[in-house]
């Protein structure tokens, strides 16, 4: 049997307890910190990432006025001049901004913002509109550097977008 310790030694055992799992170089105490404090930044860094994106913002009193044309709708009105300037690069396996416009559902979603691109019943306050009427700066829909191969849409083509939006985006 194991005799017991005696007083004088019952110090020295617990000092050797304490300190058993902290380091013994003072370098690796600082490389500690330095980790503990680095891992600390990343996870704050990460977590406002997405606080750090700005909606777009736009004066709704620059938007060229709605059309008088009644009963538009999707697939006769607006499908067509998507065709013509969107569908291209917002359609497919990988849209742009995860954002499709082949379908009336799909446009009324909207896309990787989590945003609904299309506020149906209010086109002063959809997004898509101040896209496409270039109110957004570098959210200009077509972009500026893509007008070649795919036209901006004119006044005329806004407002029947605007229209349709404010009948309900059917």
């Amino acid at each position: 049997m194991t005799p017991w310790p005696s007083l004088v030694e019952i110090p020295a055992m617990n000092e050797r307890i304490m300190n058993y799992h902290r380091p013994r170089h003072p370098t690796l105490t600082n490389l500690t910190a330095l980790l503990a404090a680095t891992l600390g930044l990343c996870a704050i860094a990460l977590s406002g990432a997405d606080s750090d994106k700005k909606k777009a913002v736009w004066d709704p009193a620059k938007l060229p006025p709605a059309s008088d044309k009644k009963d538009l709708t999707y697939d006769k009105d607006i499908k067509p001049i998507f065709e013509k300037s969107c569908v291209k690069c917002h359609s497919g396996d990988k849209p742009k901004s995860k954002y499709r416009i082949d379908t009336l559902a799909a446009a009324v979603k909207g896309g990787e913002s989590g945003d609904a691109a299309i506020i149906p019943g209010n086109s002063a306050k959809s997004p898509m509109v101040a896209y496409i009427s270039e109110l957004v700066e570098d959210m200009e829909m077509p972009p500026t550097e893509k007008r070649d191969k795919y036209p901006a849409l004119t006044k005329e083509q806004i407002g029947l977008v605007r229209a349709w939006i404010d009948q309900g985006a059917k």
